[in-house]
């Protein structure tokens, strides 16, 4: 019979033997594993460098109607929405008492006109004092302008529009009574707005007059409109570090049905302004960032190898690898995240 120390023995050996086995057989397994992984060959194309911001849109060309005489208002001929032409009436005051004051104008200017008739033949012969045909040609001026003042007041009881484009909103009601200088309507022009960007100093090499800038605005999804730098502020503010820059939206003619854009919309802008040419290009999400740097896998001979690249510009989900990468390479769009430097892998989409 064995002793019992040497059966203890042989069964360590035995467990031994057995975790050996068990490590040996993980570290195979780690070998041979494989990673499906999606891939894409590297591209030479061009690419932008876009600065972008925020704005919000103004008309470049709106205005306050005002009343010009007091008086009640007797009719309205336009309404918000309605497109119209500079010097259409929009609403009639009340003209009546206007029209009284232009009769009684008009018939003592009349009088006047006949006493200056006699005084100027008197005057001519010399049988009155040139002091008295002055003081009556006096008179008579001075009633031609309160009569012109009158002709005036009755023009100005049709209200008229001061500049082509859209009523924005009413401010009176058929019946109210309006003092001078009230305002009554609010008119836009839509055949062309504007927006206001505020670029910090030190993107001022970027934008220059003329350039043309992509428009999107949040009320109409999935729609591009084109734009373009009206003109750039000489100075920079000095409170807050930006210059102020002027966007021009142009939407055809006045009342065209293609004015979407409209005064108060609330839009993104970008500008482009550098291009390079041939640059190398993969899909943005084929970089990794790890420990500060960027990092692809590229495909070679069924294993990835990691490699660390530069950056430069990225555009529609692309972007341009600077140094690390040539366009002839392939590599790994999905899948990357899990693997590690030299590890097999099976493609099972290529673009």
């Amino acid at each position: 019979m064995l002793p019992l120390a040497v059966i203890l023995v042989a069964f360590s050996l035995l467990a031994c033997n057995q975790e050996s086995s068990s490590m040996d057989g993980d570290t195979q397994n780690d070998d041979l594993r494989i990673t499906p992984v999606e891939v894409v060959q590297a591209l030479s194309s061009d690419i932008s460098a876009y600065y972008s911001n925020t704005v919000t849109l103004y008309p470049k060309e709106e205005a306050t109607v005002l009343a010009k005489v007091r008086g009640l208002i007797e009719e309205i001929r336009v309404e918000e929405g309605d497109f119209v032409q500079a010097g259409d009436v929009l609403a009639i005051v009340e003209d009546a008492p206007y029209v009284i004051e232009r009769s009684r104008s008009k018939a003592e200017l009349d009088r006047l006109s006949n006493e200056l008739k006699r005084s100027k033949e008197l005057y001519d012969k010399q049988l009155i004092a040139a002091e008295t045909y002055e003081e009556v040609l006096y008179r008579y001026e001075v009633q031609k302008a309160n009569f012109e003042l009158a002709e005036l007041n009755v023009a100005y009881t049709e209200i008229k529009a001061p500049i082509t484009g859209t009523i924005s909103e009413r401010l009176i009601k058929k019946g109210n009574m309006i003092g001078v200088d009230g305002p009554v309507f609010e008119i836009v022009q839509l055949s062309t707005l504007e927006a206001m960007l505020y670029v910090p100093e030190h993107e001022l090499y970027k934008i220059a007059p003329n350039q043309m800038v992509q428009l999107e605005v949040d009320a109409l999804p999935n729609k591009l409109f084109q734009a373009r730098v009206e003109r750039i502020s000489p100075s920079i503010d000095a409170n807050t570090g930006t210059f102020r820059v002027t966007i021009s939206i142009n939407q055809g003619s006045n009342g065209s049905r293609a004015q979407e854009l409209k005064p108060g919309m609330f839009g993104r802008v970008k500008i482009k302004y550098d291009t390079r040419k041939n640059a190398t290009m993969i899909p943005k999400v084929a970089v990794v960032n790890e420990d500060r740097s960027n990092t692809i896998y590229i495909v070679q001979d069924s294993m990835a190898f990691k490699r660390v690249v530069e950056l430069g510009y990225e555009e529609n989900g692309w972007v341009e690898i600077v140094q690390g990468l040539s366009a002839d390479e392939t590599v790994i769009t999905i899948g990357q995240t899990t693997l590690s430097d030299s590890a097999r892998i099976e493609v099972i989409s290529s673009n």
